[in-house]
């Protein structure tokens, strides 16, 4: 992206696959990731029939070195009626960056949109915050847009421009870099209003039969989303480079933006 200094472009390469860790051996949790993780979790406890989902332990909890630097990483994942996996990763490297990356990819019987947020904080503060409720279908599902055309939007100061690849996201996707405190806290209050619109039409979903056009169409945009995150050459740079070519492929590919299971 146009203007990014060297940390911040390898800050927004490691926004679609790191998660942070907790552990007492990193530095502390900045602010604003530990207030998005703590809505996050609130929002996914009241989501129905929520079960964890079963993973690889080499998954869950991962350390390696990145330019000399340890990098810890912490997955969450769970599963709901009408959402298939529910994502939350926590990463840090060093002793400066810290990234939120949070993806609840829906069941594709259900009409539901794609959560997405992540938060990129560096030593000079947030270089980065995006949400969005994307589409997998030819337009959001009405309950949600009504949601999100209720929802005020902030005056953020700084609006930044999205990827090449940004066309997977909705007209209402928000990305922009917090120049205050209060902005910080601005932003947690929009992601509470995106998840609570996604969560009130969780409730009230119903599903569709496999074989249903509507399911078809839905699973083929959830596959085109998953597609278009994979292309991004950064993100399985930076793994490959912090681990191993077999190893990045691996975690892109179950961990990060698996594809929906066939119909």
């Amino acid at each position: 992206m146009a203007g990014l200094t060297r940390c911040d472009s390898l800050i927004h390469s490691l926004v679609a696959i790191l998660p942070l860790s907790s552990s007492t051996s990193g530095p502390a949790i900045h602010p604003l990731v530990e207030a998005l993780a703590e809505r996050i979790r609130n929002c996914r406890v009241q989501l129905p029939e929520l079960t964890p989902l079963v993973v690889d332990p080499e998954l869950v909890a991962i350390s390696g070195f990145l330019d000399g630097e340890e990098l810890f990483i912490s997955n969450e994942l769970h599963r709901c009626r009408g959402l298939r996996k529910l994502h939350l990763e926590i990463a840090s490297l060093g002793a400066g960056l810290q990234i939120l990356h949070s993806v609840f990819f829906p069941d594709p019987r259900f009409d539901l949109p794609i959560f997405g947020a992540d938060v990129v904080a560096g030593p000079a503060g947030i270089s980065a915050a995006i949400v969005d409720l994307s589409p997998v279908g030819q337009q959001l599902p009405l309950a949600i847009l009504r949601g999100l055309e209720a929802l005020p939007i902030p005056a953020f100061e700084q609006v930044r421009e999205l990827p090449a690849w940004g066309s997977i996201f909705s007209p209402f996707v928000q990305f922009i870099r917090p120049a205050s405190s209060q902005e910080e806290g601005w932003f947690v209050d929009l992601v509470d209003g995106y998840l609570s619109a996604l969560a009130c039409a969780v409730v009230e979903a119903t599903p569709d039969t496999c074989l249903a056009a509507s399911t078809i169409q839905r699973h083929k945009g959830q596959l085109s989303y998953c597609l278009q995150q994979k292309r991004n050459d950064k993100t399985r740079g930076v793994l490959e480079k912090a681990f191993n070519p077999q190893w990045a492929d691996r975690y892109i590919e179950e961990m990060l933006f698996d594809d929906p299971s066939p119909l």
